[in-house]
């Protein structure tokens, strides 16, 4: 007869020898499993390293142009900055020299002639020249006498106290004011009606 206990340690011996046989395999396939899901990740990693490394290149490829534009846009910015300081008051003064000639021609007629009416004339026709270029230059003279007082346009030297005119009216002009197209050059000095 055959030991029962001899049978249960060859079965055990077997589920033992079975079990071994498993984790190795499992170990085996884990190892493979392993190997595959590293190269995997170092192939994932690869594309993701190439691929943000040509997104930063294409960016700082961008990034150097514009800063390369910006230069080159601020250089000349300068250089035009500094050609209008420089000639700004070309296109004035080419117009201003139309009065100038006017002027040596008065000159010139005036030596010899005694008639003051024509020395007059002559200064009368230079002055005329002279505001007719100013005037295609920009230059305004702001209107006063008559006007009500404006303390952007007007400035009160004198105020008399009158019932002739409205409170606030400009009696009188006491000296020019000029402006640049909406700019005052010069506010007009003026005497300002008050009450009596």
């Amino acid at each position: 007869m055959e030991n029962p206990f001899k049978r249960i340690n060859v079965e055990k011996n077997k589920d033992e020898n079975n079990q071994d046989n498993l984790e190795t395999e499992n170990l085996d396939t884990n190892s493979e499993n392993t190997e595959t899901a590293e190269e995997n990740t170092e192939e994932i990693s690869r594309d993701n390293k190439n691929e943000w490394q040509e997104k930063y290149e294409k960016l700082n490829n961008q990034y150097i142009r514009l800063a390369a534009d910006f230069d080159n846009f601020r250089k000349r910015q300068m250089q035009e900055r500094e050609s209008l300081l420089k000639y700004g008051a070309e296109n004035t003064v080419s117009k201003l020299l139309e009065v100038i000639d006017n002027f040596d021609r008065g000159m010139k007629a005036i030596e010899t002639v005694d008639d003051c009416d024509k020395v007059k004339e002559c200064y009368n026709l230079a002055y005329k020249n002279f505001n007719d270029v100013l005037n295609k230059i920009g230059l305004e003279v702001i209107k006063a006498e008559g006007e009500e007082f404006d303390p952007n346009l007007h400035e009160a030297v004198m105020q008399t106290p009158t019932s002739e005119k409205p409170e606030n009216t400009v009696i009188a002009e006491l000296q020019k004011g000029y402006k640049l197209g909406d700019k005052v050059l010069r506010p007009a000095l003026v005497n300002v009606a008050s009450p009596e």
